[in-house]
């Protein structure tokens, strides 16, 4: 009888099963707020998957490098090309967005926190991170340093290591993987939790209190996801990009709205990839490398924050000034943690291009941290379910030109 069911709960449709736990746990977050027991469930599946992925993503890099053979280089090139022209259009569309539909804020909240204070601030944290001690790299999540460190450990294994010894790591990442399918199939509670969670402690509020500002948060970043994504694959491959786009939404974003996490969604990122039949040496890299510096909803939230301060506090901003910010914003959201939040801490870095001292731009961070039960939940969507869409936009491209 437990087999049976087990059978038919895995056999169902996944969608449809994390639609169900939305809908019983936006009800239960609504009638049923005091039940914070239920909140739980969302941080057990978050804090499983967040386990699980540096392993899996060091396991994976270093055997596909290990063994990968030729052919490479072109796809790598053209996903990040890819990734970094996104992220400098989903700027300018927050630029031009903020132009047409100019947003002030309400800066009476006090703000406290600390964040980079210049770009090179950002660049120095990289680096940093990058020659982290693998261990630790691991054990905190630490995905610029994991990326440095698997290559360099692929690339030994290619050089050095038997084939027994590639075998081993191959056949341990095959278990790493299989452990995060194992964890999706439970995607359902989690989200349940999640969502309670959200609802019973923002409920509606944020709707009506920051309803213009996540107007054109969300309307930008959708712009970019729809309009010009999808634009950009086109042409790169000459094909119709909303099959993949919506296929990409459904089984990634879905997930990544709610766990709020790049990072955390690199698993299901990985076997979405293996669906869709792209090379393994491939996505198994630029996955992880799309979740540290494919950023297009960060650097919507970025500017569109940079300039409602710019609005608020009279400041002028020339067309060319705008164009600069597209530019400072996009390499400060590439330097934005795969965490929920990540971007809105790199606020004030852009602020202070435009002279908006730190003291005002924390009060900035501070709303964005109030709205970021939406604007949060729909930045990583958006970035994430984009980190597969331009992966295999990229391997459709190589395909052509063979």
């Amino acid at each position: 009888m437990p087999s049976k069911i087990l059978n038919a709960w895995t056999g169902s449709s996944l969608v449809l099963r994390i639609l169900g736990g939305l809908l019983i746990g936006a009800v239960l977050g609504l009638l049923a707020p005091q039940w914070t027991g239920v909140g739980i469930l969302g941080k057990i599946f978050v804090s499983a998957l967040k386990a699980i992925a540096p392993v899996l993503v060091a396991l994976l890099v270093a055997s596909s490098i290990a063994k990968a053979g030729g052919g490479l280089g072109p796809r790598f090139r053209t996903v990040i090309f890819l990734y970094i022209v996104t992220t400098l259009m989903a700027a300018l569309v927050a630029v031009i967005g903020s132009f047409l539909f100019p947003v002030r804020l309400d800066l009476q909240a006090g703000a406290q926190g600390s964040a980079p204070g210049a770009l090179t601030d950002v660049f120095t944290n990289l680096l940093t991170n990058m020659v982290m001690n693998p261990v630790q790299a691991v054990a905190g999540a630490n995905y610029i340093g994991i990326l440095f460190w698997a290559v360099l450990f692929g690339i030994g294994l290619k050089l050095l290591a038997g084939e027994g010894t590639v075998r081993v790591v191959s056949d341990l990442a095959e278990v790493a993987s299989l452990c995060v399918k194992w964890i999706i199939q439970f995607a359902p509670f989690g989200i349940l939790g999640l969502v309670f969670s959200a609802v019973s402690e923002s409920g509606l509020e944020i709707f009506t209190v920051y309803g213009k500002l996540l107007l054109l948060l969300v309307g930008c970043m959708l712009f970019n996801t729809f309009v010009c994504n999808p634009l950009i694959s086109f042409l790169a491959t000459k094909r119709n990009p909303y099959p993949l786009l919506f296929t990409c939404l459904k089984k990634s974003g879905l997930n990544a709205f709610f766990t709020r996490s790049s990072a955390a969604n690199i698993p299901i990122n990985l076997e979405l990839c293996e669906e869709l039949g792209l090379d393994e040496d491939f996505y198994s890299v630029s996955i992880p490398l799309g979740a540290t510096i494919n950023m297009n909803g960060g650097a919507v939230t970025i500017t569109v924050m940079t300039m409602a301060m710019a609005h608020t506090l009279g400041i002028e901003v020339s067309f060319f000034t705008a164009l600069l910010l597209c530019v400072v914003a996009a390499l400060g959201a590439c330097g934005a943690s795969g965490v929920a939040g990540g971007s809105l801490l790199l606020i004030p870095m852009a602020c202070s291009f435009l002279g908006i001292g730190n003291d005002l731009a924390m009060q900035a961070v501070a709303i964005g941290f109030i709205i970021g039960v939406v604007q949060d939940s729909v930045e990583t969507a958006l970035n994430s379910s984009g980190d597969v869409f331009f992966t295999a936009t990229a391997e459709f491209r190589a395909r052509l030109s063979k």
